[in-house]
């Protein structure tokens, strides 16, 4: 039996893991058990992929919101299941949406795929194409089910008690084999062995079991076996009467699809009564460089198509991480620590409830932070001891690594946190939000125990603006839409999906972290986001909608000199990039207009020059205390 000798499975060494496709939520509770009990029997892992389909012609970000919402209901369903379990969105056009399944099934070492007959998904590969070329030429194991009107409306498998499993020893017989008896473990049911012999041979029932015995050796769920005489397809049919599931291997290449398809699938399809498994079986092929130079190119699009792409799929709502307890076992599944550094220089109106309001809600109720502190850039006022009196640990960043010197600067003391806590994952915020809430936190984290290819996460958030003793709904952000954006826009299109690029909530995982240089003072953020881009893609990154923030809004000379460090920032990048050189020490120095009754107008100079530390992994103390080789 050649199936089960040469079925030498790839990826031996990698945590089996299953993707199940999902276009409908009822189907996917339907199937789950099944994807529950395949993963089971290899002690592997769950992903459900959410596919939303675009219309042609529309922009894909545009399903951004839905896709939020559609994953926070997936989680609901599926989140409970005693299998590692995450949620993925994939946001496609009609005609794109295999080329994207096929890169995810690469991109995530996805070992089967397991999907409903789903109308959106296949109907369009197996009733009007001759070769459904699309799902079976995954590079993995596939699983298509159609299960049986019972089934479904009942979204479980009680009703299933008799499974059908003809076999001949094609391709397909090794996972056709473990798929039945997953099956069968679902609900206890028994499975009947059928081998449809040809009229002229005189093989027989005998030599069936005896080809079969290695692969079906301790599968106790095998009741009986029938060997029958005469085309396969009408043998098939008769004997499926009896049972409840009938599990099948998919065409080879040597079948005609629509033979197939005739004389059999449209026959069990057309029975609600029946459930349909069809399964086809992986085995690697040797692809040329030219080859895969070729699958490269097919996987480039236009600019726009991948920012629109990346804003649907991984645009995410703080909402989609309330459940606190989910976030809880998600982080120690994955067995990290988290921790909050809070940068603060003269926060005394605020940085207490700031502080009050996170340890209660994750520290205290629901352990997610492992360490929350206090980052104090030299405060006048009561901040450190406000912070002390609650009893986290304060740090002041001109004292830390002070072998290293000092500049002012938010971004100074982010760089000198890294050195401080002990979290894999780090989380920063403000100290100076007046409408503080847990989920500027837990938002900003969701993402990364989520989605383990994501490396850092922004914040985003509507900013009403206080003028004249008025507020303004959504007239903050004056330096974002002003200076920021446009330059994203202009010089590194990529990040152009950031809403927020300068939002001062984001976490990150530290391996990312520590590589990365940091900017002393108000550019930090968007030489980070570059950065990140550079080193791990735009899939490297995520945003969450945090809601409204209501924060202290700055003076127009203070946001000018922040727009002033972002410039600086954005082309110290363009000259990393393009290997040019763009700024001479002189255009450092700003000239601010100043205008007073006695002198009238009048220039006021400031140097506002963004120094720029290393990366923290290259730190020789950074790498004796936490034991890194510096390479």
């Amino acid at each position: 039996m050649t199936s089960v000798k040469k079925s030498k499975r790839r990826r031996t060494s990698q945590t089996f893991h299953v993707l199940l496709l999902e276009t409908n939520i009822k189907e996917a509770k339907t199937i789950l058990p099944l994807a529950e009990r395949i993963a089971l029997d290899r002690q592997g892992k769950i992903t459900i992929l959410s596919v939303l389909f675009v219309p042609e012609g529309e922009q894909m970000s545009g399903v951004a919101k839905k896709a939020s919402l559609l994953r926070e209901e997936l989680k609901t369903y599926f989140e409970r299941t005693p299998i590692p379990t995450r949620i993925k969105t994939l946001v496609r056009t009609e005609e794109d949406i295999w080329e994207g399944i096929n890169e995810i099934v690469i991109d995530e070492n996805i070992h089967l795929v397991l999907t409903h007959w789903s109308a959106t998904l296949l109907d369009k590969d197996f009733r009007q194409d001759l070769n459904p070329s699309n799902i079976l030429n995954l590079p993995c194991d596939v699983v298509i089910v159609r299960p049986s009107k019972s089934v479904a409306e009942a979204e479980n498998w009680q009703s299933v008690k008799r499974i059908l499993l003809p076999l001949r020893g094609g391709a397909n017989a090794g996972l056709s084999l473990r798929i039945g008896h997953a099956l069968a473990r679902i609900e206890d049911a028994s499975i009947t062995l059928l081998h449809v012999a040809s009229p002229e041979t005189k093989e027989g029932k005998a030599r069936f079991i005896d080809e079969f015995s290695p692969a079906i050796d301790g599968l106790k769920h095998i009741t009986r076996s029938i060997t029958a005489k005469g085309e396969v397809s009408q043998a098939i049919v008769s004997e499926v009467q009896d049972h409840q599931v009938l599990t099948i291997g998919a065409p080879s290449n040597e079948i005609r699809p629509n033979v197939w398809m005739n004389s059999l699938l449209d026959k069990i399809l057309s029975d609600e009564t029946k459930t349909l498994a069809v399964v086809n079986e992986y085995f690697p092929k040797t692809i040329s460089p030219l080859q895969r130079k070729d699958i490269s190119k097919s996987r480039d699009r236009p600019l726009a198509v991948v920012v629109d792409k990346w804003f649907a799929e991984n645009t995410y709502h703080t909402n989609e991480f309330m459940d606190l307890e989910r976030l809880m076992q998600l982080k120690e599944d994955q067995g990290v620590s988290i921790s909050l550094a809070l940068p603060a220089l003269n926060e005394e109106q605020t940085v207490g409830k700031v502080i009050q309001t996170v340890k209660s809600a994750l520290m205290d109720q629901i352990p997610l932070l492992d360490e929350i502190v206090l980052i104090d850039s030299g405060s006048e006022d009561q901040t450190r001891k406000i912070a002390a009196d609650l009893g986290i640990p304060v740090y002041i960043h001109q004292e830390i690594l002070p072998q290293y010197g000092a500049f002012h600067g938010k971004g100074e003391a982010l760089w000198k946190s890294l050195y401080i806590v002990k979290g894999d994952i780090i989380a920063w915020i403000d100290t100076d939000i007046k409408n503080i809430d847990p989920r500027f936190v837990f938002g900003i984290l969701g993402p990364l125990l989520d989605n383990l290819n994501v490396r850092y996460v922004k914040g985003f958030y509507r900013r009403p603006l206080r003028q004249d003793g008025k507020t303004v709904a959504g007239g903050g952000g004056r330096v974002t839409e002003l200076t920021a954006r446009p330059f994203i826009n202009l010089f590194f299109p990529e990040l152009s999906g950031l809403i927020q690029p300068l939002s001062g909530e984001y976490a990150g995982r530290r391996s990312a972290l520590e590589k990365l240089p940091f900017f002393t003072g108000y550019g930090v953020e968007t030489g980070i986001l570059i950065d990140i881009l550079e080193e791990y893609g735009l899939e490297g990154i995520a945003q969450v909608d945090l809601l409204e923030r209501i924060h202290h809004n700055q003076p127009l000379p203070s946001l000018s000199k922040m727009s002033f460090a972002i410039m600086q920032v954005v082309f110290s990048r363009l000259e990393k990039r393009h290997k040019i050189h763009l700024l001479e020490q002189s255009d450092l120095t700003m000239n601010q207009v100043r205008f007073s009754k006695r002198r009238g107008y009048f220039l006021d100079q400031e140097e506002i020059h963004e120094y720029e530390r290393p990366p923290m992994k290259s730190i020789l103390e950074y790498q004796d205390k936490w034991a890194l080789n510096p390479s």
